[in-house]
């Protein structure tokens, strides 16, 4: 029981990952236009991604996917549930 919650709190949505570490995308849990502009940028479950760097306001973040860096608004990242990769 305590490895599921330990687990569950290692999920975070994107937008509140830190800078640096590699992250697993967990699920998507936007609907719509939103899901399919993100999965068109290439995020799908599964897939490895990484925190860059924010702009100076905060908005947008600059994101690692499959080697391609990305811009994706803070508003679409935390509808991505990541899980940190532990090393």
């Amino acid at each position: 029981m305590k490895k599921d919650r330990a687990e569950e709190d290692m999920r975070v949505p994107l937008s509140e990952a830190e800078i640096g570490p590699e992250y697993i995308v967990e699920r998507i849990v936007c609907r719509g236009l939103v899901r399919k502009r993100i999965i068109d940028m290439g995020i799908i479950p599964g897939s490895s991604i990484k925190v860059l760097r924010t702009a100076p306001l905060g908005d947008p973040l600059e994101v690692l996917v499959k080697g391609f860096p990305l811009s994706i608004r803070r508003s679409e990242a935390s509808c991505i549930i990541v899980k940190k990769v532990v090393k």
